[in-house]
């Protein structure tokens, strides 16, 4: 059996994606009204179908460090400069 050189392989691979891409275009479609047409009958909400959803892209930073100007959110672990202070308050931004 002979080996296939690079070249030849990347050309397979690029056939077997395009193959792919235009198998998923085809079907997309189809699958598509039949989830919309389960999504009616059922009467399934956004939430139904993809449960509680995260809020996107970054949240707002609500502490900041008054010396070094760093920020933090307040979701997640607390960064040094704030973790051990008993009242936070002093580094809320305003």
């Amino acid at each position: 059996m002979a080996t296939k050189s690079v070249a030849e392989l990347r050309a397979q691979l690029e056939k077997t994606q395009a193959d792919l891409d235009a198998a998923i275009a085809a079907e997309s479609e189809a699958i598509l009204a039949d989830i919309r047409e389960k999504v009616a009958l059922y009467g399934f909400s956004e939430k139904d179908v993809f449960g509680r959803r995260r809020a996107s892209g970054p949240v707002e930073a609500k502490y900041q460090n008054p010396e070094s100007g760093e920020t933090w959110s307040g979701r997640g672990r607390a960064p040094a400069w704030i973790k051990d202070a008993k009242n936070r308050d002093k580094f809320l931004i305003k």
